[in-house]
């Protein structure tokens, strides 16, 4: 008993450190997001790292070494919007960067806008910059810079400042739903910067950019807490160690040079990942690896047939985009039929395809269950197909009309959070978290409010 009692005191009295280490409130929080970021090629090239980038987040920080998310399927845009709001897709509502509108069954960006051509309106909760600003009575400065739009603008949350991405002239751009000041910077910026995007590293422009939002906004130089949301882009092609050292040598420039202005004890940094990776095209047959093709277009074809056969000639299904089925209501609703019995109907239509492992309908996934926990947190009916299909690993899932392949993985990908600053201790915790109790650790650290779906205790 005296054993466990022992380890027990221990971790509280961690905790209580790192509690009371935050006695004073950082001027700016600076949220580091890197894509595809993962422990193994972190890990990989540790010998080789400055003393000011990685190396000093992993030594001087407090270290979560296991984390993950809560919801599944993961890419950049769900990731970003479960990192700034503390909640999942299904109750932010950004199940993904693409999703299929159910009026026009055309695909629609997350942050696409009729009025504003993009904004962070899909975003169906508060962010943790939402409720900095509440607090603060519209103080607090905020911004979210990234090479897309999607990451800028969910980063960034509503009541944002500013949200800058890289346009298609590779020239940094804006919307028109953030206030005129915002644009005028941005605008004022691109004409006196002299690099050209196209001819250096992506990183290092985001960084440079966010430099020049810290010092032009006068950032972190009051009490009133600022916050800056930075996405880092992958590897997009590069060789792992190259990409992993010039990653290095940014987040050292960043951190640096932000410490230096701001002070370390003044700025809490958090660093972590989309938890994404990129498909990497294998070709299993050529290793005697089980593989093979299944043809969403073609199978919601038959589907369509097999419906037909039961219930008399219509479209019943609306579309498909990626290895969703969307269903027609409105003709389900004029035949009189029971929504639950065509979900059924189909589900057992599809599981008798080749390489569909799982089915998963709306009903299911809105219901939920200790053994779909993960599905039913990434899933809202608002975006989302009626049926989802879980191919086998390893097959690929292909579209002709729309032109998607991708082959499909579970494979977990590791990643860290670290907090470094403002008066954090280093520390290593291996227990396995995930990325929700970021924002509310960090209303905890600026002492106001988590979002609003936000349910995750705070990590410390």
């Amino acid at each position: 008993m005296n054993k466990y009692l022992a380890i027990l005191l221990a971790v509280l009295s961690s905790t209580e450190v790192q509690a009371q280490n935050l006695k004073s409130v950082p001027r700016l929080v600076v949220n580091i997001t890197v894509d595809q970021l993962r422990n193994d090629l972190l890990e990989q090239y540790a010998q080789m790292y400055s003393p000011d980038g990685i190396r000093k987040l992993t030594t001087q920080g407090l270290v979560y070494e296991s984390s993950g998310y809560s919801f599944s399927p993961v890419d950049p845009a769900s990731a970003i919007a479960s990192l700034s709001t503390g909640s999942a897709p299904h109750y932010n509502n950004i199940i993904g960067t693409s999703w299929l509108n159910r009026s026009t069954l055309r695909p629609m960006s997350c942050v696409d806008d009729q009025k504003f051509v993009a904004s962070p309106n899909q975003l169906s909760v508060s962010t943790i910059s939402d409720e900095l600003k509440i607090a603060t009575n519209g103080a607090a400065i905020v911004y979210g810079l990234g090479e897309n739009k999607e990451t800028a603008i969910l980063s960034s949350g509503h009541a944002a400042d500013g949200a800058v991405w890289m346009g298609a002239d590779h020239k940094w751009t804006t919307s028109a739903y953030y206030p005129a000041e915002s644009r005028k910077w941005i605008e004022s910026y691109q004409r006196v910067s002299s690099t050209d995007a196209k001819m250096t590293d992506v990183n290092d422009q985001i960084c440079k950019l966010a430099l020049e939002c810290v010092r032009s906004h006068a950032m972190g130089r009051d009490a009133v807490t600022d916050f800056l949301a930075v996405t880092l882009s992958g590897a997009k092609g590069k060789l792992n160690e190259e990409y992993y050292l010039s990653l290095d040598r940014t987040l050292a420039n960043l951190i640096s040079q932000i410490e230096g202005e701001i002070g370390k004890d003044n700025v809490l940094f958090i660093v972590t990942s989309t938890g994404c990776e990129d498909e990497e095209k294998t070709d299993y047959s050529k290793y005697k690896v089980p593989t093979g093709t299944f043809y969403i277009n073609r199978t919601a074809n038959l589907m369509n047939i097999y419906l037909s056969a039961i219930y008399g000639q219509g479209r019943y299904v609306d579309g498909c985009f990626k290895n969703q089925i969307f269903l027609n209501h409105q003709l389900i609703d004029q035949k009189q039929l029971s929504l639950n019995d065509v979900l059924n109907r189909s589900q057992e239509f599809l599981l008798q395809n080749a390489g569909v492992k799982d089915v998963y309908t709306s009903t299911q996934l809105l219901r939920g269950g200790n053994d779909i926990v993960k599905l039913h947190n990434g899933y809202c009916s608002e975006n989302a197909g009626d049926l989802i299909i879980g191919i086998n690993p390893g097959w690929q899932l292909k579209n002709e009309v729309t032109g998607e392949n991708y082959t499909f993985r579970l494979g977990l990908v590791s990643f860290p959070i670290v907090f470094y600053g403002a008066g954090i201790q280093p520390q290593r915790v291996t227990a396995p978290v995930t990325v929700d109790r970021i924002a509310p650790t960090v209303a905890k650290a600026i002492r106001i409010r988590a979002p609003n779906a936000c349910t995750a205790e705070p990590l410390f």
